[in-house]
């Protein structure tokens, strides 16, 4: 009965091989499909990264512009304030000492001028 079973499975043996074989044929197949999309997912990500490294590179130029920018308006700004605070104080200083400017408001030009 065993050597029956043993026949019949070796029988049987030459197509269930074949079957394994167009098995492993169609995953080997599968893989190099895999390998393909691998490869061009690794280059779109190289290519983003590039892109990116760029736009980042030039926005930072452009900050960097941008503040130069900002920060010598802002210098020009603090040279005018200081000007006319310096002239303020000159001019509040001989009004003072003169007496010429008794009757306006001190308080009320020391607040203008940020003093």
């Amino acid at each position: 009965m065993a050597t029956k079973e043993a026949v019949a499975q070796l029988a049987a043996l030459p197509e269930r091989v074949a079957v394994v074989e167009i098995k492993v044929i169609n995953i080997e197949e599968k893989i190099d499909d895999l390998k393909v999309d691998l490869k061009d997912m690794h280059d779109c990500l190289d290519q983003t990264r590039d892109l990116l490294a760029d736009k980042l590179k030039e926005m930072a130029e452009e900050s960097n512009s941008q503040h130069s920018e900002l920060a010598e308006k802002i210098g020009d700004l603090e040279k005018i304030k200081n000007k006319y605070t310096m002239y303020m104080m000159v001019l509040l200083a001989f009004g003072a000492g003169t007496g010429w400017m008794g009757h306006l408001n001190l308080p009320l030009i020391l607040k203008f001028v940020g003093l």
